[in-house]
């Protein structure tokens, strides 16, 4: 369907910055000229274009976003491509905890030949959404709760994107996080950091010998978060590129 000036113009005057090019994507997610006012109104009302479009381009890959669900960010590819680097050529077992829509599960699956991958989320909404995404297993449930205990100790690549948002600052996100993705994937505790504990502290009985737990942060919470690795080797990678933030836990 062709781009409407008309529908560029409303876009702008609800302050979308790239006004041209969603409304492009709105136009060819639409099947008539109706469905493409109702998509511009969810738009213009704030929903986040990939939950009005129905998917999100994340490392190569188009994955689908369900209404609710937390949005895959481009920083966190940063994750991925770093997690890829440390994966093993062949057949790794991955985790993808707090998975949302399972992009990071899916991305990694994609670049790293024969993945054996599982995921987990608490959200009911988020785990149907990962789903259609993640070519493996998805499991409802609190971190590392639901997982089939024949993953103890067998888990090379553990992928964390934890919420990290400190409660007192969940006010202050943009509307589109703030109102229209899940809480608790954004809502990481008081300090930020009440999550990302909780999996440094289980995550050794379920990493492999040389296993890795990445987990994204902030620039100013990373200091904090290497310091809940008790028993695992950490450091901190930052990325200008992506102006993102990764601890990497190794088991030794």
């Amino acid at each position: 369907m062709a781009t409407d000036l008309a529908v560029v113009a409303r876009l702008r005057a609800a302050g979308c910055v790239f006004a041209e090019d969603e409304a492009r994507l709105l136009a060819d997610a639409a099947g008539s000229p109706a469905e493409l006012d109702t998509l511009v109104e969810r738009r213009v009302a704030g929903l986040p274009l990939e939950q009005v479009v129905g998917w999100a381009e994340f490392c190569g890959l188009r994955i689908f976003v369900d209404p609710g669900v937390f949005v895959p960010r481009r920083r966190s590819e940063f994750l991925v491509q770093t997690a890829v680097s440390l994966a093993r050529r062949t057949s790794p077992v991955i985790v993808d905890l707090c998975c949302g829509t399972g992009a990071l599960g899916a991305a990694l699956a994609a670049s790293v030949e024969r993945a054996e991958v599982h995921a987990v989320d608490v959200d009911p909404a988020a785990v149907r959404c990962a789903r259609r995404n993640v070519p493996g297993t998805v499991y409802q449930g609190d971190l590392f709760e639901p997982l089939p205990s024949t993953l103890r100790g067998r888990v090379d690549v553990l992928l964390a994107n934890v919420p990290y948002v400190p409660t007192q600052e969940i006010e202050l996100l943009p509307a589109e996080a703030r109102l229209h993705e899940d809480r608790v994937a954004l809502d990481g505790g008081p300090d930020g950091l009440s999550v990302l504990r909780r999996v440094a502290a289980e995550a050794p009985q379920w990493l492999a010998p040389g296993g890795h737990l990445l987990i994204e942060t902030s620039a100013a919470q990373a200091p904090g978060a290497r310091t809940a690795f008790t028993q695992l080797a950490a450091r901190i990678a930052y990325s200008d590129e992506y102006d993102a933030t990764v601890v990497i836990a190794t088991k030794a």
